[in-house]
């Protein structure tokens, strides 16, 4: 399969990219050091990526920033950072990307633990992984050709700085091999509208 991975030189992304490149082509997209260059918070220019790389047979979102902090300090501005970007990034990489998926191809996108689990300072973050596996489950159901749209929802992760881990006390963290395979069920299987939950 061709499959263009977006967020492919993050944590998650490089295992990805890692995992996936055993059986099929990967083409790398990120805001820098690319195949291609993408800015998911940008309409234009994931219309640009779709152009360059050209017709796929799967799309993989690893990416989308979401802001973190209390809810007495944010302001909507702060809590349009995961709007932009966690949600309506990786919602339009599906509605931009539909004619660029062959028949039969698949959409996955990434949410997380914490909109099943909340997390202190989570609530921003939470909304938009939660949106993001709504649309994907609604969208599933009436994709044209064949095309499937599942997301993935992993724990934080053991390789994740402990600064980061936390944030997520009495969690149990994931190792990403083991996230990477919830993506390869998505990208090789049949299923779809569902939410591939790691925790």
């Amino acid at each position: 399969m061709k499959i263009l991975l977006i967020g492919y030189t993050g944590l998650l992304g490089s295992v990805l990219k890692k995992e996936l490149e055993k059986k099929h082509k990967v083409i790398g997209a990120s805001r820098h050091n690319a195949d291609v260059e993408v800015d998911i918070t940008d309409t234009e220019s994931i219309k640009q990526m779709y152009k360059e790389v050209g017709k796929v047979d799967a799309v993989i979102s690893a990416t989308g920033a979401a802001h973190f902090g209390s809810l007495n300090e944010m302001t909507p501005e702060l809590n349009d950072i995961s709007i932009d970007s966690k949600l309506k990034g990786q919602v339009n990489l599906v509605l931009l990307g539909m004619e660029y998926i062959n028949d039969g191809g698949s959409f996955t996108l990434t949410t997380g633990v914490i909109m099943d689990y909340p997390i202190f300072e989570g609530a921003s973050s939470a909304l938009a992984n939660g949106g993001v596996k709504a649309f994907a489950k609604s969208a599933a159901a009436e994709a044209p050709r064949g095309i499937r749209i599942n997301t993935v929802s992993p724990n934080v992760f053991e390789e994740s700085p402990d600064q980061l881990k936390a944030y997520f006390p009495g969690f149990k963290p994931v190792p990403l091999k083991r996230v990477a395979l919830e993506y390869i069920k998505s990208v090789e299987g049949i299923q779809t509208g569902q939410s591939y939950e790691i925790y």
